[in-house]
């Protein structure tokens, strides 16, 4: 006989506890080995975490709604149907089934060979041609005794989606599949491997209402946010300030909007562009020294609608072509929100973007992230009144920039720099976003 944990596997580098969000299998449910059990709520995103294990799900240690530590057991995964009670029993004497033990017994002999399921043992790879559907769709379908089998996704990926079982249960046929602008690839070869990006639901996240008197306990994003903004109190920074004149910026944007050019795609294809001249600023400090790094990865803060933030990165910016970087740009906003990021979409930033402008904020400072020299904030454009050239006076669009740096590595000049050179780029050559 054999029983076995399932464990809060680490789907981050920073992940230090993870939040069940749903158990998609029930207890008694067969489970068969890559198939998803448990939707996790890591520090960034969500993901469907899959059994490494065949047999049925026992026993849930942790329930929906909880956190645990990562490495902790959070299930339990019986072979037999006949294990099912010994299992519940291990469980209920506080998990003897993870202490070795010299007791003959079948099942704490088991327990005690099985070894701790790292995030790559809990998990599989996708598959081509596998069912690929979102947790909500996939108790959904529960619910309403509909065959997962019968349905064409209407999602990225042919991902099977919940509206897309509400019209099935509805009509009672099948939903034809929506058209969607084509994602960027998601690689296959992570040992958990988040599922296919869905289109969000038309419904808003819900958002914990504030009560006068009432502590609302912090999210795990929030959490994320918080330990991240501790670690930046022992660098020393400074931040230096630049005016940018917009005009000739606003006129290309108008010209190609509609072809789904994005102004944040615009504003991170300037500070690429510029970043091949000041490769400092790109870098980052390490206790052995300067690190230069080898691609330019522009992060871009993105407020999360439940709270917290998080910074989706548009990789390689300086070498993608200002359309390829927009539908990229909208692709990883609408999974961000959705809490479907893999890791290499958010951790692999070598400057950041932070932008307020749309607020209507004139100017901030903003918090150096964790790994990063820099972060520039980005004000609103507004029209000002100016002293032209030719000594008379004009209205241009301006925005005000601040950028913040680490000191340990970059010096003011190296950032004024940097500034003056993107200024510069926007001002007088814009176009040359768009080759």
């Amino acid at each position: 006989m054999s029983i076995h944990e399932v464990f809060m596997p680490a789907l981050s580098s920073t992940m230090t506890e993870g939040k069940i969000v749903s158990w998609v299998k029930s207890p008694g449910d067969k489970v068969e080995k890559g198939e998803t059990v448990v939707v996790v709520e890591s520090d960034k995103a969500d993901m469907d975490v899959e059994t490494f294990y065949e047999g049925f799900l026992a026993h849930i240690i942790v329930e929906a709604g909880e956190t645990a530590p990562v490495g902790s057991a959070i299930a339990f995964i019986a072979e037999t149907e006949a294990e099912i009670e010994t299992a519940k029993s291990v469980a209920n004497s506080g998990g003897a089934a993870a202490t070795p033990t010299s007791s003959p017994e079948p099942v704490a002999a088991t327990a005690s060979a099985a070894t701790p399921v790292l995030a790559s043992q809990n998990g599989s790879n996708h598959k081509e041609g596998r069912l690929v559907v979102s947790p909500r769709a996939r108790k959904l379908a529960k619910e309403l005794k509909v065959d997962l089998t019968t349905l064409q996704g209407s999602g990225p990926h042919g991902r099977i989606v919940a509206e897309d079982v509400e019209a099935l249960s509805n009509k009672g046929k099948q939903p034809a599949p929506a058209p969607v602008a084509p994602p960027a690839p998601v690689p296959t070869s992570a040992p958990v491997t988040p599922p296919a990006p869905r289109t969000p639901a038309p419904t808003p996240t819900p958002v914990v209402a504030a009560v006068p008197g009432q502590t609302v306990p912090l999210t795990t994003f929030q959490n994320a946010v918080v330990r991240n903004m501790v670690a930046t109190i022992s660098v020393p920074v400074f931040r230096v300030g630049y005016t940018i004149t917009t005009d000739g910026l606003d006129k290309l944007y108008k010209q190609i909007k509609s072809k789904g050019v994005t102004m944040t795609a615009l504003l991170a294809k300037a500070v690429a562009v510029t970043l091949q001249k000041h490769p400092l600023l790109n870098a980052s400090y390490s206790d052995q020294g300067i690190v230069y790094h080898s691609d330019i990865n522009i992060s871009v803060a993105v407020a999360m609608d439940d709270g917290g933030l998080i910074t989706p990165v548009l990789q390689n910016a300086d070498a993608v072509d200002i359309y390829s970087l927009s539908r990229t740009w909208k692709s990883l906003v609408e999974r961000a929100r959705a809490k479907q990021l893999q890791p290499q979409e958010y951790n692999s930033g070598t400057f950041t973007l932070s932008n307020l402008g749309m607020f209507g904020v004139d100017k901030f400072d903003a918090i150096l992230p964790p790994g990063q020299g820099s972060i520039l904030a980005i004000g609103a454009s507004r029209p000002q009144v100016v002293a032209t050239p030719d000594g008379l006076f004009g209205v241009r669009q301006q925005m005000q920039v601040n950028i913040t740096s680490d000191h340990r590595i970059i010096y003011g000049a190296h950032a004024a720099a940097f500034l003056q050179d993107l200024a510069k780029l926007i001002e007088t050559n814009p176009q040359s976003l768009t080759l």
